[in-house]
């Protein structure tokens, strides 16, 4: 019967999902604990209402589906930070380009090293592989290299989310104190989530942030495949 209602009611599962946010950013408000991650609270809101209800996740995503519709726009409204910063870039383009690059080829090298040692299949590499750029992007290009799109979206957001979290508390134990350094490493393993929490360490922080998330991204759709096709 709920799962009937849920999936009658057209925007139900948006109304939820925004819900267990709001509570996530009055959490952090009060809390202010990096545990605290407002998508991390809607994540656990949205599973405990559910399961609770006994409402299926076939049910909520028909009336939430309609949220992943902004996810395209609201990335490319990254650009607008590095537009304000875009002499930052100009003045340090092979450096942030080498920076950057070597940052998605540690990534997949990892990834790819650690299903070797796990004992991954090459379906689970490939879903694995665009771990670190945006739902976007990764969804389709785990999809395309042999991987599994769905699954690739939850990485995605773990891996976004964790960035969030541990993003200042990593730069603080390696003593990353520059804003380009500090931006560029976060946008490239955490994309867009980390990127919130770069805006929040500043302007510039979040500018290269935005930068790292598009270069990242076409150097992973490039690079992806070729790890994808390594002996495991």
């Amino acid at each position: 019967m709920m799962n009937d209602f849920v999936s009658n009611s057209l925007f139900f599962g948006v109304f939820i999902s925004i819900a267990g946010y709001s509570l996530g950013l009055f959490l952090k408000s009060k809390i202010r604990s990096a545990l605290c991650n407002p998508m991390l609270i809607s994540i656990i809101f949205v599973i405990l209402f559910l399961l609770v209800c006994d409402i299926s996740y076939e049910a909520y995503n028909s009336s939430a589906k309609y949220l992943s519709y902004l996810l395209t726009p609201t990335t490319v409204c990254l650009a607008v930070p590095l537009y304000r910063r875009l002499s930052v870039l100009k003045q340090n383009p092979v450096a942030i380009l080498v920076g950057l690059l070597s940052g998605v080829a540690a990534s997949l090298l990892s990834v790819y090293l650690l299903s070797v040692i796990l004992g991954f299949d090459r379906t689970m590499l490939a879903t694995l592989l665009p771990k670190s750029v945006t739902t976007a992007i990764g969804m389709e290009l785990a999809s395309e290299i042999g991987g599994n799109g769905s699954i690739a979206a939850a990485v995605i957001v773990v891996t976004g989310v964790l960035g969030n979290i541990i993003a200042d508390g990593v730069c603080k134990l390696f003593r990353i104190t520059h804003p380009v350094a500090k931006g560029l490493a976060i946008g490239c393993a955490a994309h867009a989530v980390g990127s919130a929490r770069a805006m929040e360490l500043g302007e510039t922080e979040g500018a290269m942030s935005s930068l790292a998330i598009a270069v990242c991204g076409l150097m992973t759709v490039v690079l992806a495949p070729i790890f994808s096709n390594f002996p495991i």
